[in-house]
This record gives C-alpha cells, sequence and structure tokens, in this order.
C-alpha cells in the first residue's frame, strides 16, 4: 500500500508517497481501508515540527472508510462496518489501524467523503460550544475564520442553539459562504473587536472562538464584555507569545481557556454523545458540510500549502 511520510521536519515539500507495509490488526483493533482522510491544521504543525513527532511520520488523525479485518477481541464491528475517527493515527495511507474504542459508526446518509470531513471539525466544534463554554440562546459569539471548516460548522450549531452569530473572514467570497451558513454579522479582520462593540451597544460578546492565533488574540480579549470567555482553539497564524494575566482582571474578569480534543473524549459515552449528534444532523440535512478541496494522496504537499496559505474553504480530504 502507499502512505505519505515526512523523513523529517519542514515545510510542505517534505511529504513524499512511499509504499509501505499494510499494517496487522492487534486484539482490539480494525483494520479500515481508508475511503478518504481529513487534512487539519494539527497534521502541518506536526510536519512543520512545531509539535514534536518522531520522524519517520505519516500525519492524520482522521480518516473515514470500511472495516477490511478485525482483531481477535473485537466485539463491536464486523468486516463490511463503515467507520469514521478523529483519534487515528498515519492516517495519510490506503490502510489504517483503529482502536475499536475510537471508531465511530458512519450512519446512512452519510457519504464516505462527509464522514472523513466531518469527525474531527465536527467534534471539535461540539465540545466548543457546548463544554468549553456552553452557549446558551440569546448569546452573542464571535466566531474567527468563519470560512473555515471548523467555522462554517460552528456557525451552523450555534444559530441552532439561538445564538447570535458574528464572524470575521478575509474575502468577499468568504463573506458569502459565512453568511450562507447562517451568521447574522460578517466582519474584516481589521477593527473587528470595535464593530463587535458596536454591534452590541458597547457590551461586547459572551464568549470569542479563536483559531487563528496571534493575530488575533489581542483584538479578541478586547471584543469580550465583562466575564466574558475567550476560547482559543488553535494557532493559523502562529502561536500566541507568553503574556502576562493580569490582562483578563483589566479587561473585565475575563476567562481565558486553550482546549484540546483529547480532553474532551475522556470515555466512551463522551465520545458518541458527539459523534452521535454531528453525524444526526449531517445525516438529516440540518449541519451542512462543505469540502471545499479533494486532492490525491499524492498531492498530500500541495494540500497542505493551500491550507497553510489560507487559499481554501470549509474541509480538505485525500483521497488514496
Amino acid at each position: 500500500m502507499h502512505a505519505v511520510v515526512a523523513r523529517q521536519a519542514g515545510g510542505p515539500d517534505v511529504l513524499e508517497l512511499t509504499r509501505v507495509e499494510r499494517p496487522v490488526p492487534g486484539p482490539r483493533q480494525l483494520l479500515v481501508r481508508v475511503s478518504a482522510t481529513g487534512v487539519n491544521f494539527i497534521d502541518t504543525y506536526k510536519r512543520s515540527g512545531t509539535y514534536k513527532v518522531a520522524y519517520p511520520f505519516t500525519p492524520g488523525s482522521e480518516a473515514a472508510g470500511t472495516v477490511e479485518e478485525v482483531g481477535d477481541a473485537v466485539t463491536v464491528y464486523s468486516p463490511g462496518d463503515r467507520v469514521a475517527t478523529a483519534e487515528g493515527v498515519n492516517c495519510y495511507a490506503g490502510y489504517i489501524l483503529v482502536d475499536e474504542d475510537k471508531a465511530l459508526p458512519v450512519p446512512r446518509g452519510v457519504d464516505d467523503f462527509t464522514a472523513a470531513a466531518l469527525p474531527l471539525q465536527g467534534i471539535t466544534a461540539h465540545y466548543l460550544i457546548n463544554s468549553s463554554f456552553r452557549v446558551e440562546p440569546g448569546h452573542t459569539i464571535l466566531v474567527h475564520a468563519g470560512a473555515g471548516g471548523v467555522g462554517l460548522l460552528m456557525i451552523q450549531l450555534l444559530k441552532a442553539k439561538g445564538a447570535r452569530v458574528v464572524t470575521t473572514v478575509s474575502s468577499d467570497d468568504k463573506e458569502k459562504l459565512a453568511r450562507e451558513a447562517g451568521a447574522d454579522h460578517v466582519l474584516r479582520y481589521e477593527g473587528f473587536s470595535t464593530r463587535v462593540r458596536e454591534l452590541t451597544d458597547g457590551t461586547g460578546a459572551d464568549a470569542v472562538y479563536d483559531g487563528v492565533g496571534k493575530d488575533t488574540f489581542d483584538g479578541s480579549l478586547s471584543a469580550l464584555r465583562v466575564r466574558g470567555t475567550l476560547v482559543l482553539f488553535g494557532a493559523a497564524s502562529g502561536p500566541v507569545p507568553p503574556f502576562d494575566p493580569q490582562r483578563l482582571n483589566a479587561g473585565g474578569s475575563l476567562y481565558l481557556t486553550r482546549p484540546t480534543i483529547n480532553h474532551f473524549l475522556r470515555n466512551a459515552q463522551e465520545r458518541r454523545w458527539r459523534s452521535d449528534e454531528i453525524f444526526a444532523a449531517a445525516a438529516n440535512g440540518s449541519l451542512k458540510v462543505r469540502i471545499g478541496g479533494r486532492y490525491d494522496l499524492a498531492k498530500a504537499a500541495q494540500a497542505h500549502d493551500d491550507l497553510e496559505q489560507r487559499r481554501t474553504t470549509g474541509k480538505l480530504i485525500l483521497i488514496p
């Protein structure tokens, strides 16, 4: 089989398509024939060395496909079942191993591409608005990068909760996508905190969801109401430098949290709660998943470059 391998940290050009041995499932693992793999910013962080990994390294934690073999101790799944995962390893490949307890059943009505595009970003959107900060009807929420994969999902899920959604984008085309997803107000990045204040009669947003990082962090804090919450969940523009926590006091007794998905998938019940809700919404059509780019597995480097240069909207997927 083929897999994408980085032999050292570096730019997208370190990603090479390589022939490797097909893996063999352990007692509680599934061997999954991959139909599509999701491309995420965390893959670029690991490839570049921002997050430390051992090389040679095959990126990818998100994929969907069909179970080909099961380990001796597997009890829930059988060959032929359709599954997805947001917690896989080495997913830029034709076959992957998935631990049985980290596999997500894919319901009817959800195609393979959607199944690969949804788990990580869908579960991320779910835990952000239900657990990192629990959104209630009437809240005013600022979401950065509203035309990105997480942003488009969050806008829809926030509107379903009855929130007022303000979002930022960088172009007219991205503004159109954010409005189609249901955003109430779409802003450009320059001066966004002032505009949020104007839209809330000086009060500020109840929460800001910031996956951009360094370039938006200061403005995100300034856009919050007294006792507002900044949920910093990514660093598309680079990591936020160390800062004085006294700024939270000066800004109005603000809250700051930096969540990561693994801490919101602590057990089978939590995993199924989140995945079942997002897959059900996709199956019934209430949650639209935009796939902004499909690339052959051999074009993984191009997918990374497009993502890092912010030339994309929605979700990018690789097809073996």
